[in-house]
């Protein structure tokens, strides 16, 4: 069974490379290739910001004319992503490092310049030790000086760190903690009695106004119950009016004990014998020659005037004989009943 995937190429027993024909090429051509920024840079046109390792689809090129120690260096076209200007840089073997060409600054870059330009002063101050020999004596002179005051600083900063080591920082901190716990207990103790204050206030205050509804409540509940007391709707039953002038104030009792009062109300409720068509049917019996007549008193002859005067006369009670035996209650009677005391008159015969 053959391969899936030929590995293998034949060759026939007949080949020549040297009869395959070379492509020319340029030696300055350009390949896209896919990459990212090795370091981080800013536009110089734009001033956008491109972060290192953002990727760019670049033309790659080889620099002519510029070798180390064989190496080729390589030279990388990328746009900015704002304004689409170009930049370049290229490959830096010396150094292992890519170095900014065209079109934007390095950033980032101030631990690297303090690196080169102390290479640079060590290269000087060697090449000056090779040729002066004093030169060599000031910077020895120069250098162990500098080691004493180094030292000097240091023996004091041990000092230093030696006194403050005998302060008890713990001690205080916990001091310090204790301090401030009790001023947050005092605190809440202030905020606690200022509000029991005011609550006792809130409460004497509500009990005053409940106090004062309480005594207006009672004063209009009394109130009440005396005018319950007093209007009671059988009130007219028990109290007697007072005479009028020119009338007669008629009283009854009734076998409770209960006075009859108000005549006026009983009768411009059920009517009176005096007036209306009631007191046109009505009349009254007259006496017999049988019946002895009293004599009129000066109060009936008075009472008479009074009546012939009074377009509406007033019925009196009957007299009831000497010798009956009712009491006094039965035979003073009110005006309505007096219809039963009289009989047929002569007109009705």
């Amino acid at each position: 069974m053959s391969e899936r995937k030929v590995l293998n190429k034949y060759y026939p027993p007949d080949f020549d490379p040297s009869k395959i024909p070379k492509l020319k090429l340029p030696k300055d051509r350009q390949y896209v290739v896919r990459l990212m920024a090795p370091f981080n840079m800013r536009c110089k046109t734009c001033g956008e910001y491109i972060y290192k390792g953002k990727k760019f689809n670049a033309r790659k090129e080889t620099v002519q004319n510029e070798h180390y120690m064989g190496l080729p260096i390589f030279r990388f076209y990328i746009k900015c992503t704002r304004c689409l200007a170009e930049i370049t840089f290229k490959t830096d073997p010396e150094n292992t490092d890519y170095a900014m060409e065209h079109g934007a600054t390095r950033n980032f870059q101030a631990e690297k310049l303090i690196e080169e330009e102390e290479k640079k002063i060590q290269k000087e101050r060697e090449e000056e030790e090779l040729n002066n020999p004093m030169k060599v004596l000031e910077n020895r002179t120069r250098d162990s000086k500098m080691e004493m005051e180094v030292l000097e600083n240091l023996q004091e900063l041990k000092e230093l760190n030696q006194r403050q080591a005998q302060v008890d920082f713990e001690g205080m901190l916990e001091r310090y903690k204790k301090e401030e716990a009790r001023e947050k207990e005092r605190q809440k103790e202030e905020d606690e009695r200022e509000t029991r204050e005011m609550l006792e206030k809130a409460l004497v205050r509500r009990l005053r106004d409940s106090d004062s509804d309480s005594d207006q409540e009672k004063k209009q509940e009394k109130k009440k119950a005396r005018s319950h007391v007093s209007d009671k709707p059988t009130d007219f039953l028990t109290t007697t009016a007072a005479p009028k002038n020119g009338e007669t104030q008629t009283m009854s009792s009734l076998g409770g004990g209960v006075k009859r009062g108000h005549v006026e109300t009983w009768e411009r409720s059920v009517g009176g014998l005096n007036g209306g068509l009631l007191g046109q049917l009505v009349v009254r019996k007259k006496q017999t020659s049988s019946d002895p007549k009293p004599e009129p008193s000066a109060q009936q002859t008075a009472k008479s005037t009074e009546s012939e005067l009074d377009p509406l006369p007033t019925v009196t009670p009957t007299a009831a004989p000497a010798n009956s035996t009712q009491p006094a209650a039965v035979q003073r009677v009110s005006s309505l009943s007096l219809l039963g005391a009289y009989s047929d008159t002569d007109d009705s015969e």
